[in-house]
């Protein structure tokens, strides 16, 4: 379960990186809104398996909710999931 929360956590990131710097400014400096119509549901189908993951392993692994809370609040910072893995999921 944490391998795949890792993947997921990674994909999200990146996904939200993409929307974030590269769709955006090309949807409103290039007039062209196809990049953020083409990763803006990859994304969210990402960022809610992130948060249904994310609740599953507070449980499995006992996390505090604290801690849960900064791993939730993570993806929605740019980056924010990158630190979560390194901080709190490689072992």
């Amino acid at each position: 379960m944490k391998k795949a929360f890792r993947v997921i956590s990674l994909l999200e990131g990146l996904s939200f990186i993409v929307l974030l710097f590269i769709a955006t400014p090309i949807k409103y400096f290039g007039e062209n809104d196809s990049y953020v119509k083409m990763f803006g549901m990859p994304h969210g189908i990402l960022f809610l398996l992130y948060v249904v993951f994310a609740i599953m392993l507070k449980y499995e692994l006992k996390w505090k909710s604290k801690t849960f809370l900064v791993i939730l609040g993570a993806s929605l910072i740019p980056f924010g999931t990158f630190y979560i893995d390194k901080k709190y999921l490689r072992n």
